[in-house]
């Protein structure tokens, strides 16, 4: 998945784009139930497509069941292919249901 957005740069572009690669609520569901994934990361401004209640569907997926941290913006443009640690870095939000972060890959 996350090679189509970077491809298509669309982190680079001024408007929005609505045509990004993301998760479906189906996709998200089998996550959840087939795999023990702890971390989604997805290269453009959400983890989920559009229309709305499919954002919605698929955050309450990922995060309820098994608090799969959903990472969005995920830029690994001159990461190498290998075997990494991954640590994201949050900002404290009072009454936050989400935070930006900064992700540093350790080889």
């Amino acid at each position: 998945m996350y090679i189509v957005n970077i491809k298509r740069r669309l982190m680079y572009k001024k408007e929005f784009d609505s045509s990004y690669t993301a998760f479906t609520s189906d996709g998200a569901e089998y996550l959840v139930q087939n795999t023990d994934i702890k971390l989604v990361g997805v290269d453009y401004l959400s983890v989920a497509i559009n229309p709305k209640d499919e954002l919605v569907k698929v955050h309450q997926l990922l995060l309820d069941p098994k608090d799969i941290i959903p990472v969005e913006g995920l830029n690994l443009d001159d990461a190498v292919p290998g075997v990494y640690t991954i640590h994201c870095l949050s900002l404290r939000l009072v009454h936050g249901d989400g935070s930006p972060v900064r992700c540093i890959l350790f080889q």
